[in-house]
């Protein structure tokens, strides 16, 4: 049986607890990636190149949630990867909402006070969106990299982000209700379920029965 290898990058702020809830059947080997610590003014391209560091295996499946999706497509650049798979995320800089295009412009998320991180309840609005608000007590212990110093880099790099066009080989799930990156911005092609930008933990089940054929559909074409 043919092992692929699989490696599961969380969103901003998150640890990969945000996995737990997704089984793979044998066939797949999963390992975990966590955020690590930028260094001064790093730009994103080279923070990727750190990451791929992580990756022990040849040819991998990469799947990023949110900004961790925004990280994968720019680890791709650096090696060959079977998929590219993001959940909850976006493209391309055209897919951002508007208030994020506008902080291109303005900056003014570099004005935003470092202690609105120590607000839990608050932070985890702003990573999972305001569809968690009732059971915002749950997740919070998905919420662990809550480094002022990485959080502000990991906005601006987001905000910034320079790919313009999105790259057609990327497959894009997407919730129907997700009020962080709205559905109405994202471009096709892209998977819409139902669910809003925390489905990785509300649509497991979805998950675990599709991830499986989403990775090795038309695989032996593109090996």
């Amino acid at each position: 049986m043919m092992i692929n290898s699989v490696y599961l990058m969380p969103g901003m702020g998150a640890n990969p607890r945000i996995f737990e809830f997704i089984s793979l059947p044998d066939g797949f080997d999963v390992n975990l990636l966590s955020w690590i610590l930028p260094e001064k003014n790093e730009p994103l391209d080279r923070y990727a190149l750190r990451m791929c560091d992580r990756v022990k295996h040849k040819n991998p499946i990469l799947i990023g949630v949110s900004f961790g999706g925004v990280l994968v497509q720019e680890m791709a650049k650096h090696i060959d990867c079977k998929k590219v798979i993001i959940i909850s995320s976006v493209k391309s800089n055209e897919e951002l909402p508007n208030h994020m295009k506008l902080a291109q412009w303005t900056n003014a998320h570099r004005l935003l006070p470092t202690q609105w991180i120590k607000n839990i309840e608050t932070f985890a609005l702003f990573v999972f969106g305001k569809g968690i608000q009732r059971r915002l007590e749950h997740y919070k212990r998905y919420l662990s990299e809550r480094d002022p110093e990485y959080l502000n880099w990991a906005i601006d790099r987001l905000v910034n982000w320079n790919r313009n066009a999105p790259d057609q080989s990327v497959i894009h799930i997407h919730g129907a209700q997700d009020s962080v990156f709205p559905v109405k911005n994202i471009q096709d092609p892209f998977i819409k379920i139902e669910g809003d930008h925390a489905i990785i933990l509300t649509k497991s089940d979805w998950f675990n029965k599709n991830l499986p054929k989403i990775m090795t559909e038309n695989l032996a074409d593109s090996t």
